[in-house]
């Protein structure tokens, strides 16, 4: 399901027109949505996710890159080294803090009027322009080559999706985004959510 998908779920159970939703999540992705029902409610959705730190629990695929940074994209082999827990675990250290990060091509970001994904699947050529993000904390839960999986603290725009392409490029191997889920957005945490089939008129 898409974000846009849950609101309108949302919008047909409560019968209530003002729905919306604070922080996109992409399509492959799962986790913790925050959904404000009636005016009151989605005039706060922006405040919400302002300023906010997001936590996540992500899958990464060593070993190559992809179009899109996801599996959602084309697939192409890169470099089959089998790094040590030691190496990946240094690696990933050095991604916390403050940085530059530059989005992936297959994003909502628009340019002149034209979202960055559109341009991308027309095969057209463009830049995106870096961005400040914060990694607040960066653990690694596994490693199974070519399975990594970690936790990680951001801010707001920060994309799961680049950092997993920018640890491959660090590494040395590329690497891409295959699990992606969200378990936290500010103070709400996804131990309190309410399963979207759960949510009653």
């Amino acid at each position: 399901m898409t974000s846009h998908d849950v609101v309108d779920v949302v919008r047909k159970i409560t019968g209530e027109r003002r729905v919306g939703h604070a922080g996109t999540l992409d399509p492959n992705a799962t986790g913790l949505l925050i959904v404000g029902v009636g005016r009151e409610a989605t005039k706060k959705l922006g405040d919400l996710t302002k300023n906010t730190k997001k936590t996540y629990e992500a899958e990464i695929i060593l070993g190559a890159n992809s179009t899109t940074d996801d599996s959602e994209g084309e697939i192409t082999k890169q470099d089959d080294k089998r790094l040590s827990y030691e190496e990946i675990k240094k690696t990933l250290e050095s991604f916390v803090g403050e940085q530059m990060q530059t989005p992936p091509a297959y994003s909502a970001i628009k340019l002149k009027g034209r979202k960055a994904y559109e341009l991308a699947r027309q095969g057209k050529t463009f830049e995106l322009a870096p961005r400040k993000v914060i990694v607040y904390t960066l653990k690694l839960l596994d490693y199974n080559y070519p399975v990594l999986k970690i936790k990680c603290e951001v801010s707001s725009g920060t994309y799961i999706r680049a950092l997993a392409r920018d640890i491959g490029t660090e590494l040395g191997t590329g690497a891409y985004l295959k699990e992606l889920r969200r378990t936290k957005i500010g103070k709400y945490d996804i131990k309190d959510a309410v399963e979207i089939n759960d949510i009653k008129p």
